[in-house]
């Protein structure tokens, strides 16, 4: 992962779980990191001071990406710090609630849009003229999910149609932004235990009947999430874009 040494990182939502370990990971890799957060400002804190006891910079910023201006804001601040963008992380993301179909209000169903869809849009936009002038190309990495090649568990249709779209998202953005030494790919993730996401919609035993059906018998890590995100990012002279790379244990083989 030389490659990344001295690259400058926007990484979304990395206050805690995937985000955060992404995070720490392309920091270790040799990358300056601005941190958005939006939810606690304790892990960004710990990304900072791991930043600067390897002698590189991190910062971080609060945000909600929902709002253009905000974002807007949010990327302009990272700018001024780390001197422009190389690598794109669009993190950010939730189910916010388990509904099922008949239980969806249209205020739940533009809530999960946005959080996992509009965020996407603004953060990109907003980082796009940056994107362009990186000296070396550049990198942007979308979260999907497994929820969006399978449908997801019951109540999540919302979700999981969302991640849908970040996989054609994914693939039209990297149509569009070749021509600028951009490429664009996406990663999937199963079933991640120890985040937020899952500690407050998935419980203990439907966790386990879950881990039944994987064919490495146990769930996925945040670590095993950002090992993909940071090969991504790191692939500068490389020629993967338009992909989605699927960590699941073996669920979802195509």
């Amino acid at each position: 992962m030389g490659k990344l040494t001295g690259k400058k990182v926007f990484i979304t939502g990395a206050e805690q779980g995937i985000g955060y370990y992404s995070a720490k990971n392309l920091i270790e890799s040799g990358c300056d990191v601005y941190i958005h957060y939006f939810s606690g400002s304790e892990g960004p804190e710990k990304l900072v001071a791991l930043a600067e006891s390897l002698g590189q910079r991190a910062s971080f910023g609060y945000a909600n990406l929902t709002d253009k201006d905000e974002t807007q804001k949010c990327i302009e601040n990272a700018v001024e710090f780390l001197g422009g963008i190389d690598i794109l992380v669009n993190n950010v993301g939730g189910i916010i609630a388990r509904k099922w179909l008949g239980e969806i209000d249209s205020d739940y169903w533009k809530t999960v849009i946005d959080v996992n869809m509009t965020t996407m849009m603004h953060v990109t936009q907003s980082a796009l003229p940056f994107l362009k002038n990186a000296n070396e190309g550049a990198s942007i990495v979308n979260l999907a999910s497994l929820a969006g090649r399978s449908g997801g568990h019951s109540g999540s249709l919302t979700y999981s149609m969302t991640k849908g779209a970040v996989l054609t998202w994914t693939r039209s953005l990297a149509a569009e932004l070749g021509e600028y030494g951009i490429r664009v790919n996406a990663v999937a993730p199963g079933l991640i235990l120890g985040t937020r996401f899952h500690n407050q919609h998935t419980t203990k035993e439907s966790a386990e009947d879950t881990v039944k059906g994987i064919p490495l018998g146990r769930a996925g890590t945040s670590e095993d999430i950002a090992r993909t995100i940071t090969f991504l990012a790191s692939e500068y002279d490389g020629f993967i874009s338009g992909a989605t790379i699927d960590v699941n244990g073996g669920v979802y083989r195509m």
